[in-house]
């Protein structure tokens, strides 16, 4: 068999780890994870912008709604395995790719235009960096994967994990506004009004 026609066998990318038992079951249950998250997330600071900036929820609803599809891709894709379920696999990570890239890039001018936490004067250029960064590798990753020769498709591979890691620093900076997260702005989101409330002394 020659290697020259074969190059996916020997390309080490993110979707290989979940391909073969066992590792493909821990595979399955990240993403799922992540996908839940990350869907949480866009939900809680759509409604973060209703409470705090109203004057910015056409622009957070456009955000959710990338965020949602991001969501939904990345669960397709950890949950369909790419050996057996190749298209819809890359279909799932193509659409959960794309729209995460637009979702940090309109979550960076959220974070631009709206105060929500007081730690947007750190927020604001860490996400600029981060979504440039997102950006190139999301086109250099969509030129990459489309050749089929060995060498690009060892590139891909490499692109694939650099944007993943960026994905993740990104995501890193959730945390800071998860703390200010309230169960007001939930019922606020459904139409409802309560006491305002921190939203982990709320679950609690």
């Amino acid at each position: 068999m020659s290697l020259k026609k074969q190059p996916n066998q020997y390309s080490f990318s993110l979707s290989s780890s979940g391909t073969s038992l066992p590792e493909n079951s821990l595979f399955s249950a990240i993403i799922s994870a992540g996908a839940f998250l990350f869907l949480v997330f866009s939900v809680f600071h759509h409604a973060h912008v209703m409470e705090k900036n109203f004057n910015q929820v056409l622009l957070s609803r456009i955000a959710l709604i990338f965020g949602v599809v991001s969501a939904m891709g990345a669960f397709a894709a950890g949950n369909c395995n790419p050996g057996k379920l190749t298209f819809l696999h890359h279909l799932g990570a193509a659409i959960s790719f794309i729209c995460i890239c637009f979702y940090t890039v309109l979550l960076t001018v959220l974070t631009g235009k709206c105060v929500l936490t007081g730690f947007e004067k750190y927020l604001y250029p860490f996400r600029i960096i981060s979504s440039v960064i997102q950006v190139i590798l999301t086109i250099s990753y969509s030129i990459l994967f489309a050749q089929l020769d060995y060498r690009s498709m060892h590139l891909s591979a490499v692109v694939e994990w650099m944007l993943s890691v960026n994905l993740e620093l990104f995501e890193f900076s959730f945390a800071v506004e998860f703390f200010f997260f309230s169960s007001w702005m939930l019922s606020n989101l459904l139409g409802k009004r309560e006491e305002q409330k921190p939203l982990i002394l709320a679950m609690s």
